[in-house]
């Protein structure tokens, strides 16, 4: 059965680049908010009456142009402010690829810079994401440096890589937000965790080094034995509510969300959007087992 649902998957994800676009844009419409701001602020609005928080990312990535890396700079200026004039408990989380980190670290930086005042007039956070181990260095040193200036900003970290342990304890002893993802990168056994469970293993004490030093964590996980594991450890160091919350892709395992929320626990929707929409899909069909799983029900309808 394994080797059949094997070939399955194969040939469904080397078929991806052949779908038609109404087809593929009707299977990703479950985790994906659509391609316009409006579409976004729509599904936040869903959310929010539900209870849950979120979390807004326009799709993009790798952008070698720096006049691009500026338009994106003006898309999320304009959704920070929409969050702003609707009361949304939801902030702006950015790829540093998005942003020209690719072209010039500089430029990154200054466009972080800018995003990052504009959200501390509206009084929101913000996020730095955290993409494969090459850009690394360049996103924690950029991530230092935009600290200096403004406090509202988080950062993200991969249990992944052999690397975090590290990283957190060159946090310091400032108070951090930090997103803790395993990390969707396949990345080499040179620099990470290859085997699930050591990746899980990691996730928990890289999340107890978080809280044992003091730092906010946004338990980024779909996968409900993990989260019970991190929660005991919550409990173990008598961590306060208010320095956990579960951060959850749009879509993905929602009765665990609300699992969560009737724990008492702080939900935060992750919700993308754009009209790079289809790259994101491919992607996230060939990494999400479960999103897999979505797609060829419907195709079997």
């Amino acid at each position: 059965m394994f080797n059949v649902m094997g070939i399955i998957h194969s040939c469904i994800m080397g078929a991806l680049p052949w779908v038609p676009e109404p087809l593929m844009r009707r299977l990703s419409s479950r985790y994906i908010a659509g391609e316009t701001l409006a579409e976004a602020m729509a599904v936040i609005g869903t959310n929010a009456s539900s209870g849950f928080s979120g979390v807004l990312d326009i799709l993009g990535e790798g952008i070698e142009d720096e006049a691009a890396a500026r338009e994106a700079l003006a898309a999320y200026k304009q959704a920070a402010s929409e969050l702003g004039v609707a009361g949304r408990d939801c902030y702006v989380s950015v790829k540093p690829t998005h942003f020209g980190l690719s072209i010039s670290p500089g430029l990154a930086l200054e466009l972080y810079a800018d995003l990052a005042e504009h959200c501390q007039g509206l009084g929101q956070t913000m996020r730095v994401e955290m993409e494969d181990h090459p850009t690394t260095d360049a996103t924690l040193d950029l991530f230092h440096s935009l600290r200096k200036q403004f406090e509202h900003v988080g950062i993200v970290l991969q249990s992944r890589l052999l690397r975090t342990p590290d990283d957190i304890q060159a946090l310091g002893s400032e108070v951090m937000d930090v997103r803790m993802v395993k990390g969707i990168y396949l990345e080499p056994a040179s620099v990470a965790h290859c085997e699930r469970s050591l990746i899980q293993d990691a996730y928990v004490e890289c999340t107890k080094q978080l809280w044992l030093a003091g730092h906010r964590v946004a338990m980024a996980t779909h996968d409900g034995p993990l989260a019970e594991r991190c929660l005991a450890v919550a409990t173990e160091l008598k961590v306060a509510p208010d320095r956990l919350e579960f951060e959850v892709l749009l879509g993905v395992q929602e009765p665990l969300w609300k699992t969560w929320k009737q724990a008492g626990h702080k939900v935060r929707v992750y919700v993308p959007y754009g009209p790079e929409w289809r790259s994101y899909s491919e992607r996230r069909l060939r990494k999400n087992p479960e999103i897999l799983g979505h797609v060829m029900r419907n195709l079997l309808r």
